[in-house]
């Protein structure tokens, strides 16, 4: 009998509060809103263990959203002083302390989560995955993948959990637009490397992602009446904060829409011809 897991227990006696389910060393109580009907003595039963308000072993047969060792994806219900409480689809929520958090968590945000057992048995859930999702063994370079963002480290960069279940990696030279964790991302495979771990990329390879970014730039510029005030030598920061690309990626955008013969540049500007 383990907390967090399923179990399948004999029922050794009914009461008037539910009946109490042993595994031959330790009874539990399964309320009486759980019971099925025409329960007897001796019949086995499959039963979800937690613990209660009150710290108290408790048997249910409702499905969790989560059980332990497992990954979910669940919302944080309440934030306190201490934590947060995320709701694991029983009674009482599972708690997420700080000291497990990756970021800042929003009350009615979900996040991906792990669920595990702390040093007092009790249930609670982390957000650092690093340690414990799956090498790649799926997907090779230049294929697409979805994946959950779970931390971010500054200069390192964005760490995904792909399929919420393999583990990878959006360098900081690869992000360009704002991630979050929490973000749900879709990537294209850059590497796989010998260990399992990949390196992911939001933009697509050169020449597909030109053909976008100047689709996009030339909307832009279209949205200034069809004169942009500033041409691609402008500083990389004001090209980034306007179009959320890099100054060679727009170069590369201007350059497309020039040969297409769709725009002129001026000495400090942009136009739609």
């Amino acid at each position: 009998m383990e907390v967090g897991k399923w179990s399948i227990l004999r029922v050794d006696r009914l009461k008037d509060i539910g009946a109490y389910l042993t595994d031959g060393k330790q009874d539990v109580l399964l309320p009486k809103k759980y019971l099925p009907e025409e329960l007897e003595v001796g019949d086995s039963l499959q039963v979800f263990i937690y613990r209660d308000s009150e710290d108290r072993l408790i048997a249910t047969t409702k499905a969790p959203l989560i059980e332990v060792g497992k990954f979910a994806h669940l919302k944080v219900k309440s934030i306190t002083d201490f934590g947060a409480f995320m709701d694991c689809g029983l009674e009482r929520d599972v708690f997420l302390p700080f000291k497990e958090q990756t970021a800042k968590v929003r009350q009615g945000a979900d996040y991906l989560v792990r669920m595990y057992r702390d040093k007092s048995d009790r249930l609670a859930v982390s957000m650092k995955l690093y340690d414990y999702l799956e090498p790649n063994t799926k997907y090779d370079k230049g294929a697409h993948v979805t994946g959950t963002v779970y931390e971010y480290r500054k200069g390192f960069g964005a760490l995904v959990a792909i399929d919420d279940l393999y583990s990878g990696l959006i360098h900081d030279s690869e992000i360009y637009d704002s991630v979050m964790v929490g973000d749900s991302v879709q990537c294209r495979v850059v590497k796989r490397r010998e260990d399992g771990k990949t390196d992911l990329a939001l933009r697509e390879q050169i020449p597909v992602q030109m053909n976008q970014d100047a689709e996009m730039v030339f909307d832009i510029i279209k949205s200034y009446d069809g004169v942009l005030p500033f041409t691609d030598k402008a500083d990389p920061e004001r090209i980034k904060q306007e179009f959320g690309l890099s100054k060679n990626a727009f170069k590369r955008a201007v350059g497309h829409l020039l040969k297409e013969k769709k725009i002129e540049i001026t000495e400090d500007s942009i136009r739609i011809l």
